[in-house]
């Protein structure tokens, strides 16, 4: 079911970098996940500054390349804990399973076909 529009997708990349910024303050993150969460919001900003998209500034990724990173991204933020071994840190674990659950989700259900 594609129910979100792809421009309510784009509104929902930037506030995914907002979140990233937050996440540390917010869970009292620190050490790795913290850095991790600093480190994605860089990486989220510039891959959705960089799409081929209304709200993209440069237009060089072209929205299926953007799409692809996605569905890989939200896989591995579930995997992430047990990578980079904060998994006993059960607030960073649920914080990156949910925050890959999100993206999964919200890939699943956007329509990348409409404007």
């Amino acid at each position: 079911m594609k129910i979100i529009p792809l421009k309510f997708h784009e509104i929902l990349d930037y506030v995914t970098v907002i979140a990233f910024l937050l996440i540390p303050s917010l869970f009292a993150l620190s050490g790795t996940p913290a850095y991790l969460s600093y480190i994605l919001a860089s990486v989220h900003l510039l891959m959705t500054l960089l799409t081929n998209f209304q709200f993209g500034i440069w237009k060089v990724i072209p929205l299926q390349i953007h799409k692809i990173v996605e569905r890989i991204v939200g896989p591995v933020l579930i995997a992430v804990p047990w990578i980079f071994r904060f998994s006993g840190d059960l607030t960073a674990r649920y914080v990156f399973i949910g925050a890959g659950i999100v993206i999964l989700i919200v890939g699943a259900m956007t329509n990348y076909n409409n404007d």
